[in-house]
């Protein structure tokens, strides 16, 4: 047996998520059926971040076993012939048998889009969150600044999370626009359920002046969920990758290595 690392691009938009379900196709029930027949044997797919319906991936990392002899680097060719046109294996590669996905990743990086303007866009309208105000991206540069550092994101998890700590670390939390394109981006060593969409949701509010700077502070204090703003669409989020080196905190500048090569 050998294990197997996949890093798995996908637009979430037709799916109910990563995780397998029940009564709903997933990403990880393509995967696994792709690798299933590409193997001809039942295969167990493990990812490193369980994202909700309607979230995307560039960088999803996941790990697999096998006894197949096919080449480790072969897999993502063969698998992107299986797979529907809205899933694609980036890179493949051998990994040690103590690697994880999930529990190996020294952190990740999320990108949440919004489309700011009147009217909602046509060609990105799944990979962007549409808001219809003008907002103020220097007070949202701002609040954002209050996110870096280690804090109890206690008040920062939606209902259902079931993480042991709520206690996180957050790297890089910097807002960009161009245009009507406003993009957060953060990096941190882990997420809480619904985390991203909840900071995203906030800082909406902050840049539309519905809601007073210092928003997050407060919510550090108090633990409160009320004391933030709405959860963001779905549709908004990209996951952009995730990585395991000890030095993930280099992240921050843009220039770290994920587990398959650079991306910039």
């Amino acid at each position: 047996m050998q294990r197997i690392q996949l890093i798995v691009e996908y637009d979430g938009t037709g799916y109910a998520g990563w995780q397998r379900q029940q009564n709903a196709v997933s990403v990880q029930q393509r995967v696994e059926e792709a690798l299933s027949r590409l193997t001809k044997a039942p295969v167990s797919v493990t990812g490193a971040s369980r994202t909700d319906a309607g979230v995307h991936a560039l960088g999803q990392s996941a790990h697999f076993d096998t006894d197949s002899r096919i080449p480790p680097d072969k897999y993502a060719y063969a698998l992107n012939t299986l797979l529907p046109d809205d899933i694609r294996v980036r890179c493949s590669r051998a990994v040690p048998e103590d690697f994880h996905a999930r529990f190996s990743a020294k952190g990740k990086e999320y990108l949440y889009q919004m489309h700011v303007s009147p009217h909602a866009p046509a060609i990105c309208r799944n990979q962007r969150a549409h808001v219809i105000y003008p907002l103020d991206e220097a007070l949202m540069c701002r609040e954002a600044e209050s996110l870096l550092g280690t804090h109890d994101f206690a008040a920062f998890a939606a209902a259902g999370s079931e993480a042991k700590t709520t206690v996180r670390s957050i790297w890089l939390a910097q807002v960009e626009r161009r245009g009507e394109w406003i993009g957060l981006r953060v990096l941190g060593n882990g997420f809480l359920y619904n985390m991203v969409r909840i900071i995203a949701g906030t800082l909406i509010g902050v840049g539309a002046k519905k809601i007073a700077p210092g928003v997050f502070a407060r919510a550090f204090e108090t633990g409160s969920r009320l004391d933030l703003g709405v959860t963001a669409p779905a549709r908004g989020l990209t996951l952009m990758r995730v990585f395991y080196r000890d030095e993930a905190q280099a992240g921050a500048d843009g220039s770290f290595i994920s587990a398959c090569g650079e991306y910039r």
